[in-house]
């Protein structure tokens, strides 16, 4: 009898333990997202401004129940060109990769956010993806970024332009 009580106690905390962490994006409403954050823009206050709306969203849903990819092409690549190269590639105005936005654009890498660039702008821009860019590994490069926004929105990703 007591064997039973104490399996049925160790059950019920088990079971209240799972639910908590799938409660949590239900009890806030917002449940499991697919999210793509279209970045097109170099201003770097606007820029610092979507990481943080992307913190924000990050907060509310649970790292654990969404998927952000952010898309960068055009000007937009300005989030991850390192200020020393910005002499380099004189099609930029701004290099917004300063200590500041690097510590932000790791600590959404950290909670699962990709970062995909786009090649086309990497190739008409002269951008040395190895030399000028923090932080982007071949795998984050796409062919065209306008491509993988729709490629993205047909797979059910929700587009957001910050």
């Amino acid at each position: 009898m007591m064997k039973k009580i104490i399996t049925s106690i160790l059950a019920l905390v088990f079971l209240t333990i799972a639910s908590i962490s799938t409660v949590n994006a239900a009890d806030n409403g917002y449940g499991k997202q697919k999210v793509v954050y279209h970045i097109n823009y170099d201003d770097p206050k606007k820029q610092k401004g979507a990481l943080v709306n992307i913190q924000n969203h990050i907060n509310a849903v649970g790292a654990e129940n969404m998927e952000i990819k952010v898309v960068l092409h055009g000007n937009g690549l300005a989030l991850l060109l390192e200020p020393d190269s910005l002499a380099n590639v004189p099609k930029f105005k701004h290099a917004n990769a300063t200590d500041k936005m690097t510590v932000r654009i790791d600590g959404l890498k950290d909670q699962g956010v990709v970062f995909n660039v786009c090649n086309n702008t990497v190739k008409g821009r002269k951008v040395s993806v190895d030399n000028d860019l923090y932080n982007v590994e071949q795998s984050e490069i796409v062919p065209s970024g306008v491509a993988e926004l729709a490629k993205l929105q047909m797979q059910g990703y929700t587009y957001i332009k910050p």
